[in-house]
């Protein structure tokens, strides 16, 4: 898949993403060091999504599977031209495959297994998040800027840093984070498929993909 993805990897393992409405169970969360301080921007939830991609036996694009996950919410602060925070709400039940949309039956088969136990337990824990805590220039690469954040998956907590372009253009802002390769078991996706059906990785490629509009 092109490298455009917040891309979830598994050939069943998300965000962002899979988090509790809840408290974290456990967090080795950053300081928030971001204020609310500046005009806000509110996530345009029909044009942003996190892109997933998950793999099986080897990291390869033919033993991958790949989707989105829509967001629930979400808001940014701008302050002086600049991004100053934020903070966004994945919807789990979203969670879908993109490569099997032509295949029902797969489809049907792997979007249940994701949100099963064995993965995401959507039931349990209906969304996942991201929360900017320090929002840094990029000097060098392809990238504008560096995001310092929290990502919370089955109320689990870890920081995580991402690459991103950060653009603000009047009423509008556009984040797209570089792909990024988050290693499932550390938010307590265990799941291991028999042997006989291939090694799922451990490493899941989010990329998170954003449009905000200003409130007015």
């Amino acid at each position: 898949m092109k490298r455009i993805l917040f891309s979830l990897a598994i050939p069943a393992f998300f965000t962002v993403v899979s988090c509790s409405k809840e408290k974290p169970v456990t967090s080795d969360a950053n300081e928030v060091t971001t204020t609310k301080d500046g005009s806000r921007f509110v996530l345009d939830t029909l044009n942003s999504n996190v892109e997933w991609k998950g793999y099986k036996v080897f990291k390869s694009e033919n033993t991958s599977h790949f989707g989105t996950i829509k967001f629930e919410s979400g808001d940014v602060t701008i302050k002086d031209g600049k991004l100053e925070s934020g903070k966004f709400v994945a919807d789990m039940a979203s969670l879908t495959s993109e490569d099997l949309k032509n295949k029902k039956d797969d489809l049907e088969k792997l979007n249940g297994h994701l949100k099963s136990a064995d993965f995401f337990e959507v039931e349990k824990f209906p969304t996942a998040s991201y929360e900017i805590t320090k929002v840094s220039p990029a000097s060098e690469g392809d990238y504008n800027t560096v995001l310092d954040g929290n990502l919370t998956v089955k109320g689990i907590t870890k920081p995580i840093q991402f690459k991103a372009n950060v653009a603000v253009n009047g009423a509008e802002v556009s984040i797209a984070t570089e792909p990024k390769d988050i290693m499932r078991e550390e938010f307590g996706v265990k799941f291991q498929s028999p042997a006989a059906n291939g090694v799922i990785k451990n490493e899941v490629t989010l990329q998170i993909k954003v449009k905000a509009l200003e409130k007015k």
